[in-house]
C-alpha cells in the first residue's frame, strides 16, 4: 500500500513540473504544444519572456530558454500558423515582469 502511495505521489509531483527549457521541433506530431504566436498581448493566453540563460527559465511557464536538444528541454513545442491549430497563443514581451498567464488554461502550470 505504501508503494502505491508513494507511486501516486511522485506522479502527481511530475504532472506538476512546468516548462522553462523549450525545444522547438519541426514536425508538429513531435510537441507537447502546438503554439501560435499572436500580434498583441491581450490575445494571448499567456505573456512569455525569452531568458538569457537556462537557469532563469527552470520552474516557470512564463520565462522560456530555447535549448539545442530535445533531451534539454521540459516541454517541445510547435509554432503553428492559426488559432485554431493552436493548444495555446503566446506573445513575447520584452521585459520579465510583464510575463504571465493572461487566461485561465488547461496548460497553466502543466506544460511540461
Amino acid at each position: 500500500m505504501k508503494s502505491v502511495l508513494f507511486l501516486f505521489g511522485l506522479l502527481l509531483m511530475c504532472s506538476s513540473a512546468k516548462a522553462g527549457n523549450i525545444f522547438i521541433t519541426k514536425y508538429d506530431y513531435q510537441a507537447d504544444l502546438k503554439v501560435k504566436v499572436v500580434d498583441y498581448d491581450y490575445q494571448a493566453d499567456l505573456l512569455v519572456y525569452l531568458t538569457d540563460y537556462d537557469y532563469q527559465a527552470s520552474s516557470k511557464d512564463e520565462n522560456w530558454f530555447y535549448v539545442k536538444y530535445d533531451y534539454q528541454a521540459d516541454a517541445k513545442v510547435f509554432f503553428v500558423d492559426y488559432d485554431y491549430q493552436a493548444d495555446i497563443k503566446v506573445f513575447f514581451v520584452k521585459y520579465d515582469y510583464q510575463a504571465k498567464w493572461n487566461h485561465g488554461s488547461k496548460w497553466q502550470g502543466r506544460l511540461k
